[in-house]
């Protein structure tokens, strides 16, 4: 590699095991190469997923899939990244997994059929559904409140949210922009109300936010 380390993780484990339920075995034998951060090193994937579950954010991200766009492990990647609660996959159950690089193993992930099956399943939950597009009406994310139980809803690169999407949402919100370009990425667009969620509600002072 040009740059950084020629393999990423840790080697096998020195000296005694550690005891404990959340070790895994043939990763303290043979050395944890995933990339997954220092708190969760030679850890069993399912003890992962346990730990997380502690701690997620209200948040819910959904992605409708109908033609297999590769945004759509990115989307997943972020989700990880930020704690969402679930991921939502509409349409399609065969997703691109590829940008995910893996996290989708850590995330909870649910398939709907169609996103008026989604939408009844959020408000049996009391979350609000909001899409993302730059659609006239739509609210400003600069500005608008954002509720601390959401689901994000985001259409295909391009297409953006199809119009059963537009009618099932309880709001649409846009971003601001400033170039001459109509729209911006889906995955960055993802990214950035992520984020705006996690400035207003999330608790950086915990140690398990994660800086690097």
């Amino acid at each position: 590699m040009p740059h950084g380390p020629a393999e990423v993780g840790v080697g096998p484990w020195q000296g005694p095991w550690p005891e404990g339920d959340v070790w895994d075995p043939e990763l303290l034998a043979g050395g944890d190469r995933r990339n997954v951060v220092d708190r969760y090193r030679y850890w069993r994937m399912e003890a992962i997923v346990a730990d997380l579950d502690t701690r997620r954010h209200t948040f819910h991200v959904a992605i409708e899939n109908w033609q297999h766009d590769f945004n759509i492990g990115t989307i997943v990647r972020t989700a990880n990244a930020f704690l969402a609660a679930e991921v939502h996959i509409v349409g399609n159950r065969r997703w691109n997994r590829r940008g995910a690089m893996v996290t989708d193993r850590y995330q909870h992930i649910r398939h709907h059929a169609t996103v008026a099956e989604l939408a009844a399943y959020l408000r049996e939950r009391g979350i609000r559904l909001l899409g993302i597009d730059n659609l006239p009406g739509s609210l400003h994310l600069e500005t608008m409140r954002m509720p601390r139980q959401v689901c994000f809803l985001f259409g295909q690169e391009g297409p953006g949210l199809s119009e059963q999407a537009r009618q099932a949402c309880d709001a649409t919100f846009s971003i601001a922009q400033f170039g001459s370009t109509r729209s911006i990425n889906a995955s960055a667009a993802a990214a950035i109300a992520m984020h705006s969620w996690i400035r207003e509600y999330a608790d950086l002072s915990a140690e398990t936010a994660w800086r690097g």
